[in-house]
């Protein structure tokens, strides 16, 4: 059985750093894209980063790059998004997602065509 579980996110002040976990079973991450994307009330759900093992590439979003890591720990098929320098519109609620592609810009540019999906979490950013 697929399953993926987000950490818990929460309320973080402008400028800080938050770490998300995405916990995954039931498939390897060799043959899958994991994607973090995320949902603001009122918007179309976004690509925010996507990482692949097999092929070890990764991609961001304009809108984070340079303030958010994707990261993968294959010993605990756990992918992880350091966010750092928050900003009040990274506020949303994250998904990660696991895509059958090698194609990282594909995976983060078509969040609909993702296999399968976490529940999500709730980051606000805010003072």
């Amino acid at each position: 059985q697929v399953q993926l579980v987000e950490s818990r996110g929460g309320l973080v002040q402008p400028g800080g750093s938050l770490r998300l976990s995405c916990s995954t079973s039931g498939f390897s991450l060799d043959d899958y894209a994991i994607g973090w994307f995320r949902q603001a009330p009122g918007k179309e759900r976004e690509g925010v980063s996507c990482i692949s093992s097999r092929i070890g590439s990764t991609y961001y979003a304009d809108s984070v790059k340079g303030r958010f890591t994707i990261s993968v720990d294959n010993s605990k098929n756990t992918v992880y998004l350091q966010m750092n320098t928050l900003k009040p519109e990274d506020t949303a609620v994250y998904y990660c997602a696991a895509g059958r592609t090698s194609f990282v810009d594909y995976a983060c540019n078509n969040w609909y065509g993702m296999d399968y999906w976490g529940e999500g979490t709730q980051v606000t950013v805010s003072s």
